[in-house]
């Protein structure tokens, strides 16, 4: 995982909770707690980050995945604000395969984005299918929820197809709410 999320996870644990709550969620990791955002550092160190991040990030890791993912687009909004200039999730979320993550595979040499197709049916639901070894879909859905946030729309995510469930893929069905 390149360390551009490990800033931006550790940016959303510090403005909700202050600094000590990062000190605390590394020392209860067991982890180093030293990332630049160039570097490269094992999913594992930050699961286990989020694992020990304040109670009121969730109950369970896809919760605070979810939580994690939404808290931290604003720090990537700062970073990569180009990213966020007139969009909306219907504009956004193409970018990511086409404009995003071939900028993060140039600023991040060795880094592996997800893949994600975008289905948009022209009604208020978009259909988001996320692959990746990583298995982190409710981060993307965490993600998500934070540039609609961003965006100032409102969304109700349902994941009907999921690795953890078995499947190859996971599916976010996405409905923009009026």
């Amino acid at each position: 995982m390149k360390g551009v999320i490990f800033s931006a996870v550790q940016d959303a644990i510090e403005r909700n909770f202050g600094e000590n709550a990062w000190d605390e969620a590394i020392v209860r990791s067991e982890v180093e707690g030293a990332y630049t955002s160039l570097g490269n550092y094992d999913d594992a160190e930050l699961i286990a980050i989020i694992t020990n991040a304040p109670s009121e990030t969730g109950d369970s890791l896809p919760d605070r995945l979810r939580w994690i993912g939404q808290e931290a687009v604003p720090f990537l909004r700062a970073a990569f604000p180009a990213f966020f200039v007139n969009t909306n999730l219907r504009t956004f979320l193409p970018q990511l395969n086409h404009i995003i993550h071939p900028e993060v595979r140039k600023l991040y040499p060795g880094s592996t984005p997800p893949d994600f197709d975008i289905y948009d049916d022209a009604s208020s639901t978009l259909t988001l299918r996320y692959t990746s070894e990583r298995r982190l879909c409710h981060l993307a859905e965490g993600f998500t929820y934070g540039v609609a946030r961003q965006t100032g729309e409102t969304i109700e995510i349902d994941q009907p197809v999921c690795m953890h469930d078995g499947a190859d893929h996971c599916e976010l069905r996405i409905k923009v709410r009026p």
